[in-house]
């Protein structure tokens, strides 16, 4: 790329990540439902058409939340597993620090939310949706290399089948343990259960599921 090149794309990024961040910033301050292409335009102190030459919708713009979200993610992750030296307790902290993402960052944790409620087929290549589907990928990516490092080490069962559809399971569990914790804490209380009670017990039966029948739910 020639100096010009290089300075006309550093200024689209720079447009475009003023955008998203306005975006983000609205999403976070009154939920996603009340933001607004005008208001994120306001927000950006940009014009309105502006807005609309990067993204064409208010789905894209969420799309571009998302991928922010899946990459921070990722970084915890990444960061989680290096904590640790075995296979399952990498999968344990990766665990806790989803929950904990998602305490952080409620608005994170509802984009990947609508993304998971997303029916779509394959994505158009270079598409904002494309972006987050591949972020989502290198997630899943980390989790699987420590259920892999788990088998070396004999710290989490051979017989637990595909890891990739592992990992999706584990997912699944522990979004749906997130969300609880989030929304229904107070009703949990009632019921003399508390939040980190519930987190705990998730954590010894996926540990427990992932050792095989050999270890209790207290190891």
């Amino acid at each position: 790329m020639s100096y010009i090149a290089d300075r006309r794309q550093e200024e689209k990024d720079r447009r475009r990540n003023e955008i998203v961040d306005a975006a983000e910033s609205l999403y976070r301050e009154t939920g996603w439902e009340a933001v607004t292409m005008d208001g994120v335009a306001r927000k950006a102190r940009l014009s309105r058409a502006l807005v609309y030459v990067y993204f064409k919708d208010k789905g894209e713009l969420l799309l571009a939340i998302t991928s922010r979200a899946l990459e921070t993610l990722h970084s915890r992750f990444e960061e989680a597993s290096a904590r640790t030296r075995i296979g399952l307790d990498q999968i344990e902290a990766m665990g806790r620090a989803y929950m904990a993402f998602g305490m952080e960052f409620p608005h994170y944790f509802d984009a990947c939310s609508r993304l998971e409620q997303r029916a779509t087929g394959t994505p158009e290549e270079g598409s904002h949706e494309a972006t987050a589907f591949q972020m989502g990928l290198k997630v899943h990516d980390v989790v699987v290399a420590s259920l892999e490092a788990g088998q070396r080490d004999g710290s989490i069962r051979a017989d637990i089948g595909d890891l990739h559809v592992t990992s999706r399971v584990l997912w699944g569990f522990t979004h749906g343990l997130t969300q609880i914790a989030i929304t229904k804490a107070g009703p949990l209380a009632e019921v003399g259960i508390t939040v980190t009670q519930l987190t705990q017990q998730a954590i010894a039966m996926i540990r427990y599921t992932l050792a095989g029948t050999g270890r209790s739910l207290a190891d």
